[in-house]
C-alpha cells in the first residue's frame, strides 16, 4: 500500500481528452499518461480539476480510472478524485476506485451547501471508515465554497490513520503553511501538497512534500524539475524552473485555467479536444497571448 512517504513530488492532474462530440478519448488519455511519465512526473491524478471531474458521469470516471491504472502499470502512484457533495456518494465512488486499484483517494470538500468544520471532519471520518486506501484531503474553497481550516486538517491527521496528506489549492500561503504546521507533530508521516503552481518551491522549502500541478499537463519536464532539483540540493535550478512557469500562468487572467491548460496542450499538437461546454471559451486576445507565450517558452526549450 502507498504511504505518506510515497505521496511526494509533482503529480499531474491529467486532463481528460475528448472528441468533438465531448465523449472521452481514451486512446489519447493513454498517450498523455505516457507523455507525462516520460516527462518525469511522480504521480498521475485522474479527473482532478484539470481533468474536469466536476462534469464527468460516474460511469466515465470509473472507466477513466480503469484506463489510467492500466496505462500507468505501477510506475507511479495513481490518484483519483472521489469527492462528491454527499458522504454517501463519496463512499460509493471511493469504494469503486479502491476496487479498480487506485493508489490514493483525493477527496475534495463537499460543495454548494455551506459546511461547518465539524461537518467536514465527520464527513472525512465517515469515508475513511469505509475504505482501506490512503486519503489526501483537497481544499479549493474558490470552487467549492468550503474551506478546510488548518486545525481541522491537523485533527484529521492525528485521528484518522488513512488520512495521510492534504492538497491546498486556496492560493493562500498562510493556509498552506498552516497545514504544514498543524500536521508536523501529528505522530505519523503526513504530506502537504501545493495545489497552486506558483507556490511549489516555497512549499518544499517549508516542509511540504510537493504539488499536484496543473501546469504539468503543458510542461511536465519543467514542473518535475522544481522537485527533482530541490531534492538534489540545486536550489538555483529549482528556482529557475519555478520562475519559468510565471508567463504561462499569467495567461490565466483571460479565463478559466482548466480551459487555458487544455487549449495549450491542443496547441502543442495533441488531439485533446476542448473542455466540455460551457467551460470552453477563451477570448481571441487570450488565445493570441497563449500562442505567444507557448512560442516564447519553446524558444527557451521548456517542455
Amino acid at each position: 500500500m502507498i504511504t505518506a512517504r510515497d505521496i511526494k513530488g509533482i503529480t499531474v492532474p491529467v486532463l481528460t481528452p475528448m472528441y468533438e462530440d465531448e465523449t472521452v478519448n481514451y486512446d489519447e488519455l493513454r498517450n498523455q499518461i505516457e507523455r507525462q511519465i516520460a516527462g518525469g512526473v511522480h504521480g498521475v491524478f485522474c479527473f482532478g480539476t484539470n481533468g474536469e471531474g466536476y462534469i464527468l458521469s460516474e460511469d466515465e470516471k470509473a472507466e477513466i480510472m480503469r484506463v489510467t491504472v492500466d496505462a500507468v502499470a505501477g510506475r507511479v502512484p495513481v490518484y483519483a478524485g472521489t469527492g462528491c457533495i454527499s458522504t454517501r456518494d463519496t463512499v460509493r465512488l471511493s469504494k469503486k476506485a479502491q476496487e479498480i486499484g487506485v493508489d490514493v483517494l483525493s477527496i475534495i470538500t463537499p460543495s454548494f451547501a455551506a459546511a461547518s468544520q465539524k461537518e467536514l471532519y465527520d464527513h472525512y471520518c465517515a469515508v475513511a471508515a469505509e475504505v482501506d486506501t490512503p486519503i489526501v484531503l483537497y481544499n479549493i474553497p474558490a470552487r467549492t465554497g468550503n474551506r478546510i481550516m488548518p486545525e481541522t486538517v491537523g485533527k484529521l491527521a492525528r485521528d484518522v490513520d488513512l488520512i495521510v496528506g492534504a492538497k491546498d489549492s486556496s492560493g493562500d500561503w498562510d493556509n498552506l503553511m498552516g497545514y504544514i504546521t498543524e500536521t508536523r507533530e501529528c505522530g505519523k508521516e503526513f504530506s502537504v501538497l501545493s495545489g497552486n503552481d506558483s507556490l511549489i518551491l516555497r512549499c518544499l522549502q517549508n516542509g511540504g512534500a510537493g504539488a499536484i500541478a496543473g501546469c504539468a499537463n503543458v510542461y511536465p519536464g519543467n514542473m518535475s524539475k522544481i522537485y527533482d532539483a530541490f531534492v538534489a540540493g540545486d536550489l538555483e535550478s529549482a528556482q529557475e524552473a519555478q520562475d519559468a512557469i510565471a508567463s504561462f500562468r499569467a495567461v490565466f487572467r483571460y479565463g478559466n485555467p482548466n480551459t487555458i491548460v487544455k487549449k495549450a496542450v491542443a496547441l502543442l499538437g495533441y488531439p485533446v479536444g476542448e473542455c466540455r461546454r460551457p467551460f470552453c471559451w477563451l477570448p481571441e486576445e487570450g488565445m493570441e497571448e497563449l500562442r505567444k507565450v507557448l512560442a516564447e517558452n519553446k524558444e527557451k526549450g521548456m517542455c
